[in-house]
């Protein structure tokens, strides 16, 4: 038995994601504030090409990503909030590229919160160089009181995504250990493209292109990223 009681701390101990319901408790009471007590809200979405916009490129359609997603769904339930979603991503970027602009162009605007999208294109500089580069962004938004949620990748039709070894799963999975150990957000985009599949959705249904979701597939992004702004968790 008191084998079985350590074993229970343990696992009461160990890093986990936070709360969906209660992490942005701060920002969702805001949101719910009126005037003229209330101020403007602050997102910012950083990342590469995805977060951007680029559907089959070089065509752009920014209003269909979900950025503009999230920021349409959130006016429409916080109706008397002013809200800026602001997006600072760089199409071809990788984590290394956007931690060292992540001062200027992210911190500067003074966010409340600030979401992280960079697997995608790290798997070009591997697992040890995109992990350091994720720390330094998590560590300095941390740093300056800002919430975080780091996102999974949306999906690419040449990976394999039924394989544990595939540089998508394995840049997927680092990515939720992170969230865990530093207990910030998690939208794991690459989790419900899957579950997508497994129910009977064709993959290329959500892409605009063989590494850029389509309008289905920011959407599915999107949903899960509402899930972190609940309507009912204000102060």
């Amino acid at each position: 038995m008191a084998g079985t009681g350590l074993l229970t701390k343990a696992r009461a101990d160990a890093p986990a994601v936070a709360d969906p319901a209660t992490y942005l408790a701060d920002v969702t009471a805001l949101l719910n504030k009126d005037w003229p007590s209330n101020r403007t809200v602050t997102i910012v979405c950083h990342g590469h090409s995805v977060v951007a916009g680029y559907f089959k490129t070089p065509e752009v359609r920014m209003l269909d990503a979900y950025p503009a997603l999230l920021h349409r769904d959130l006016c429409g339930r916080f109706p008397h909030a002013v809200i800026n979603v602001t997006v600072t991503a760089i199409g071809g970027e990788n984590a290394e590229s956007g931690a060292r602009r992540f001062a200027r162009d992210v911190l500067a605007l003074r966010p409340d919160v600030v979401t992280i999208d960079y697997a995608l294109n790290d798997r070009l500089i591997g697992l040890a160089r995109a992990e350091a580069a994720w720390r330094t962004m998590i560590e300095a938004a941390l740093a300056a009181r800002v919430k975080v949620i780091l996102l999974t990748p949306t999906a690419d039709l040449q990976s394999e995504l039924d394989h544990p070894n595939d540089s998508l799963n394995q840049h997927a999975e680092q990515i939720r250990r992170l969230a865990a150990e530093y207990h910030v957000g998690l939208v794991d985009s690459l989790a419900q493209f899957k579950n997508q599949v497994q129910n009977g959705t064709q993959l290329a249904s959500l892409m605009a292109q063989s590494n850029h979701p389509n309008r289905k597939g920011h959407e599915l992004v999107a949903a899960e990223l509402s899930k972190w702004f609940p309507k009912q968790a204000s102060k």
